[in-house]
């Protein structure tokens, strides 16, 4: 299995449109959207192509192969809107013999054990780094990257390989 991870699209149609064409391209199984994918948030400027009504229709039909979690920008509301599930404060999958936390990233992480892998979004910065005896992944924001990052996402798969990509 081969998963493609993005978070904080911030209702941008522009940069939901490049994402799209690279998981198109990338042949995985699943779209993971770390959450913020309709709204911009009060801290954010808007991101060039914001259009939140628009990202609701680029993303519906991929509905099956969504794995959403929800951020600090999600509403009640998004989930009217959106046809899969953005509500979730987490998930678990298992890839690659190791458990996978998903999370958007703005509350504490639960208890993790040596070896898990802790998935999250929201600070809109990459990060690959060892906290404790879990590993931190972040791929950064796909519309409003910071700290001169790109915009980013990541593709894993069940053999441990990560990549990090920016989209053009």
């Amino acid at each position: 299995m081969k998963i493609f991870i993005a978070s904080d699209i911030h209702g941008s149609a522009y940069w939901c449109g490049k994402m799209l064409e690279a998981f198109a391209a990338s042949g995985a199984d699943r779209l993971v959207l770390l959450g913020d994918i309709l709204y911009h948030g009060p801290r954010n400027d808007l991101p060039d192509g914001y259009a939140p009504k628009t990202v609701i229709e680029q993303l519906s039909p991929l509905k099956e192969k969504i794995i959403a979690v929800r951020g600090n920008c999600e509403a009640d509301v998004d989930q009217m809107v959106l046809p899969f599930p953005v509500l979730a404060e987490y998930a678990v999958i298992f890839l690659g013999g190791q458990t996978v936390y998903i999370t958007h990233g703005h509350k504490d992480p639960p208890p993790l054990q040596n070896g898990d892998i802790l998935l999250c979004g929201h600070t809109h910065i990459p990060a690959d780094e060892m906290r404790g005896g879990y590993r931190y992944l972040n791929p950064g924001s796909v519309s409003i990257p910071k700290n001169s990052s790109g915009h980013s996402y990541m593709i894993m798969d069940d053999a441990g390989r990560i990549e990090w990509k920016e989209l053009r």
